[in-house]
């Protein structure tokens, strides 16, 4: 007896992995959108015709800032800038992660957030990868914003890179890490925006510290061969 004989429905086709949805339509926040990567990854998603906000402790300066971007984008104070973002990006310091997301709870709520920050430390010896108590920035970001949907992307991206006005690609690949395959799937649609790059699925939030760690061995490629060293996934 076949399948259909015994009355089950057939499965339906696998879905394929690159059929991302379209979202030139949303705006892009940047949380931390006055420092180099948040600066860069603006800079990019602008370019590509996105529409971004940068977001700033200070309103004037991320107005300051988004002057100096140009491409459309607008500064404001972060309340602000996740209140009227689709996809909150963070990118602040370290140090500063934990009390940025828990002051901003309520305007995150509903959001589609990607955290791109790397717990690092540095001594004479170089970079070095810090785990937090969660296990990683990313499930930090997740037991802190409850109500939003928290992913992981955007780790291994030069900010020089991202601000070269003279660069029409970025040559890389994006690894994208969350729990549920709709939101990864909108921020790899939003990696690959960017002229050259293109989004990775990676795994669930678990895996996110192996990802943000790796950030301290490209800081070591870079400062032996004076590069800015990205990632390329082969065989995908």
């Amino acid at each position: 007896m076949t399948t259909n004989d015994s009355g089950s429905a057939p499965k339906p086709p696998a879905k394929d992995p690159w059929d991302l949805p379209d979202v030139s339509g949303l705006t892009v926040g940047v949380l931390g959108g006055t420092g180099p990567q948040g600066r860069g990854l603006a800079h990019r998603f602008a370019r590509a015709g996105q529409k971004v906000v940068i977001g700033s402790r200070a309103a004037d300066r991320a107005e300051a800032a988004a002057a100096e971007l140009g491409h459309g984008v607008e500064g404001a104070d972060n309340a602000e800038c996740a209140r009227r973002s689709d996809i909150v990006i963070v990118a602040v310091p370290w140090d500063g992660h934990a009390a940025t997301l828990e002051s901003l709870r309520e305007e995150l709520t509903g959001k589609l957030v990607v955290d791109c920050v790397n717990p690092l430390g540095f001594d004479k010896k170089g970079a070095y990868a810090l785990k937090p108590e969660e296990g990683s920035a990313a499930e930090q970001a997740a037991a802190l914003l409850p109500g939003s949907r928290v992913t992981a992307a955007f780790h291994h991206l030069s900010a020089v890179l991202l601000q070269d006005e003279s660069l029409e690609e970025i040559d890389t690949d994006v690894m994208v890490l969350g729990e549920e395959r709709a939101d990864t799937d909108i921020v790899q649609a939003l990696a690959g925006r960017v002229p050259g790059m293109r989004g990775v699925f990676a795994g669930r939030l678990r895996n996110a510290h192996q990802v943000e760690s790796l950030v301290a061995n490209l800081i070591s490629v870079n400062r032996r061969y004076r590069a800015h060293a990205g990632l390329r996934t082969t065989d995908v």
